[in-house]
């Protein structure tokens, strides 16, 4: 079945709670899943026939939104608050896909030099910042050619 792994347990996106189950198991009122869902803070999936389900993930972020709520923060807030978490979740997924980047960079330029005649491949690194692991505090910038 879609959306299970293989021992039948749904992904944490599986969209199998109704409202009621949704309401119970998060502490709300459905009617404030369904105001937070016009609201634009969940998008819980749909049957066929229009019914709400939620997932684990979605319970999740019903907690999230109910913790910063119950702490006094308005509707605007906790949207502004999902929004950053939500950058910053893009942000740390596209910083690790960078440093992966550079480090098959450094490798293959090491391994390149390493092949090449000439000089020893310290020498030739010693000029390389890109080779170079940073110091704590120091930055390394990588310019790439985009072709068009």
């Amino acid at each position: 079945m879609a959306g299970q792994d293989p021992f039948g347990v749904p992904s944490p996106d599986a969209a199998v709670f109704v409202i009621s189950v949704a309401a119970e198991l998060t502490g709300l009122h459905p009617q404030t899943l369904r105001a937070y869902e016009r609201m634009g803070l969940i998008r819980p999936g749909r049957t066929g026939g229009g019914g709400r389900r939620y997932s684990h993930r979605d319970l999740e972020l019903l907690r999230q939104i109910a913790d910063l709520t119950s702490s006094g923060i308005g509707i605007e807030g906790v949207r502004r608050i999902l929004e950053m978490d939500n950058q910053i979740t893009a942000l740390q997924a596209r910083n690790a896909e960078l440093a992966a980047e550079l480090d098959a960079t450094r490798e293959a330029l090491s391994r390149a030099l390493a092949d090449r005649p000439g000089p020893t491949p310290v020498a030739r690194e010693s000029r390389l910042p890109v080779l170079r692991q940073p110091e704590p505090g120091q930055s390394v910038v990588v310019w790439r050619r985009h072709l068009r």
